[in-house]
């Protein structure tokens, strides 16, 4: 009969950014399990709170199914003891065993049947390794030095199949069917079954789902009226730091509107987890919604707590604001050569002069190359030390404010976009050039001292810099070669290539084959590059363009058969047949004419047009003659159709059916 299986984990508070990467994780351990011992069922959710881990899986078999083994012995030439030996092993007379064939020979062996165990003495035995092996980027021990490691200290966990506990013991914690509530609304030990495990939980003050939680902070905010700027990314942080939201509002001194908006949403954002809030005409208005893990807040302690502490740090911030004025941009260049970049790299007042540098090759102009002058000062600023996630845009604000022109100004605010690839690009050409050249540098510097990501590691965020150029080459229609852009490393250029290729597929949706066969026909310019795959993606469905791709396929085959490079070259007409090799040469000067004309759909359409002639021409000629000099020129006829026709994209990378 299947039932169902149950795991919490209980611990103490996980880092709300480490929760979603170790459920998935957990998921797929639980999986193999399954998997490797054919237990059926599937997993059904994961999910969890701060101080726990939880996965529910469903039609579980309670055994495993018998089944039958071969054990094989020794071969069938091998002397009559080995034999009797092997059959003694197995506690059967040597009469009784069998002969199998291998693709090794033949060999003496037995069927045996393997009794199924049942499923709870399986996971018994793999749950305290598949605990164990949750990956989270950093991990803690608590019982000695030589104890269980886990990113929290573990302090209660539930393993339940059906109606029965999977005994085990982990770090010194059996396991049961008793949980914990909220740490100061719920009980401490709350005997559950599957059944009831998720009502049992909101009974204490614990909502399981973070779907739930998620939802209750929506409709709390709702209730109380406020406009919230919307922030997911402060929404699910909050989702995973509560086991009960509730959402309360609260209000601060019209006068710290004088501060930049920037500032005050970060204060509030990044070091109070605070949403910030609109008037009626979209501007920052003096208040504040914040979620509080506890039920509610009855006599406005907890409010009153929060406005006092956001007064602090507003105040600290309008300090810091004032006090960095009476320093210009300009006069802090100098101060960067104290702020060190990179050990080998050098400081930050070398990276600057390489950026301006690098601007001015590109053909930035002179305000990108005043803003790459200005870009990093901010990083001396009293500001940026204190709130770090500001950089960038503090620069960009006190430049604004000492009266540097908007080019310039705006250039610096937006250097560091796009922080993903939901981001925009900065919005004028000179914050574009700036910001392609600062991520440069810092990609073209690293790879040069040995310093490029290795599997899915990448410290210095190089994926999400190189991710950055491509972005602003393609979204921002930036006339730049990669290779002008990436000198003469290959490994960087190897590497930029692998995230052009992930651009296109994963953000811009283009399938891996149109992607791969457009790349191949040349990546230099991304813009180009843009273009052509948006007209193979639109050529594609038409009835001309697979079939020509396939015989595009054995045209390359042909060639590598006889041993030649696709090359260009002219064709001696005198020694072209008449019928369907002559066919296919004047259709094919025809279309080259008409393709140097036309635009990138409008080619591909025609190209897929001569289909008919290539499969005619396979149809009636044999292209390995023994003539040498007749077999010599329909190779060159093939080499130069491929050429000609690949220059926007290399048909035989494309997939067909």
């Amino acid at each position: 009969m299947p039932v169902p299986f149950l795991l919490e984990i209980g611990c103490e508070e996980i880092p709300d950014w480490m929760i979603v990467p170790a459920l998935k994780n957990m998921q797929e351990l639980l999986e193999k399990v399954i998997a490797d011992h054919n237990l059926g069922g599937t997993v059904s959710w994961t999910d969890a709170t701060p101080r726990r881990l939880v996965i529910y899986a469903e039609d579980l078999k309670e055994r495993q199914d018998d089944s039958e083994e071969v054990v094989m012995g020794p071969p069938k030439s091998a002397p009559p003891g080995a034999v009797a030996g092997f059959a003694k092993k197995q506690g059967i007379d040597a009469s009784a065993l069998k002969v199998f064939k291998s693709n090794k020979g033949e060999y003496f062996g037995i069927v045996k049947s393997v009794i199924g165990r049942d499923t709870k003495a399986i996971l018994t035995e793999a749950l305290p390794a598949l605990i164990g092996k949750i990956y989270f980027p950093k991990t803690m021990y608590w019982t000695g030095k030589t104890g269980f490691r886990f990113i929290r200290p573990i302090r209660w966990l539930v393993a339940l199949l059906g109606q029965e506990i999977v005994n085990f013991e982990l770090a010194g914690v059996k396991s049961g069917n008793v949980t914990r509530g909220h740490r100061k609304l719920g009980s401490s030990a709350i005997p559950v079954t599957i059944e009831n495990y998720r009502q049992a939980l909101k009974d204490n003050f614990v909502l399981v789902m973070a779907s739930e939680r998620r939802a209750k902070i929506r409709a709390e905010i709702k209730k109380l009226g406020a406009h919230i700027k919307p922030d997911p990314g402060l929404l699910e942080t909050l989702v995973y730091i509560t086991e009960y939201p509730a959402a309360i509002t609260g209000v601060f001194d019209k006068e710290f509107l004088e501060l930049p908006e920037e500032v005050l949403i970060t204060v509030m954002r990044h070091h109070q987890k605070y949403f910030s809030v609109e008037d009626s005409e979209g501007n920052l208005a003096p208040a504040f919604v914040t979620v509080m893990n506890t039920a509610a807040d009855p006599d406005g302690l907890v409010r009153k707590g929060n406005e006092r502490v956001l007064r602090a740090r507003f105040n600290d911030a309008r300090f810091f604001y004032q006090n960095d004025q009476h320093k210009k941009l300009k006069d802090r260049v100098t101060d960067l050569e104290k702020v060190t970049f990179q050990a080998k790299l050098g400081t930050y007042l070398e990276k600057t002069h390489r950026v301006v540098d690098l601007v001015q090759e590109l053909g930035g102009g002179k305000d990108a190359e005043r803003a790459a002058m200005l870009a990093k000062t901010d990083l001396t600023t009293e500001m940026v030390k204190e709130f770090t996630d500001l950089q960038g845009i503090v620069g960009g604000l006190y430049a604004k404010a000492q009266g540097e022109s908007e080019a310039v100004w705006r250039a610096v605010y937006e250097h560091y976009k796009p922080l993903s690839m939901e981001d925009s690009i900065p919005s004028t050409s000179e914050g574009r050039f700036l910001a392609v050249a600062d991520k440069l540098d810092t990609l073209r510097g690293y790879f040069e001292i040995g310093l490029a990501p290795s599997g899915s590691k990448d410290p210095f965020a190089l994926r999400r810099a190189a991710q950055g150029v491509v972005k602003i080459l393609v979204e921002g229609e930036m006339d730049l070669r990669l290779t002008t852009l990436i000198g003469s490393n290959e490994a960087l250029k190897e590497f930029m290539i692998d995230r052009v290729r992930y651009y296109f597929k994963e953000v811009r949706g283009y399938k891996y084959d149109e992607v791969n066969a457009v790349l191949k026909a040349g990546a230099e310019n991304l813009v180009d590059v843009a273009l052509r795959l948006e007209a193979v993606q639109a050529v594609r469905p038409t009835e001309n363009f697979e079939p020509l791709a396939a015989a595009f396929k054995r045209i390359q085959n042909i060639l590598k058969q006889a041993g030649i490079q696709p090359a260009s070259g002219p064709i001696q007409e005198t020694l072209l047949e008449n019928g369907a090799e002559r066919d296919l040469y004047e259709r094919f000067g025809t279309l080259r004419e008409e393709i140097a004309k036309a635009d990138y759909p409008s080619a591909l359409e025609a190209i897929a047009s001569i289909r008919p002639q290539v499969d005619h021409f396979f149809d009636k000629v044999m292209v390995n003659v023994p003539d040498e000099a007749v077999r010599a020129n329909r190779l060159k006829l093939l080499g130069s159709l491929l050429v000609e026709f690949s220059t926007i994209a290399d048909f035989s990378e494309i997939v067909t059916q």
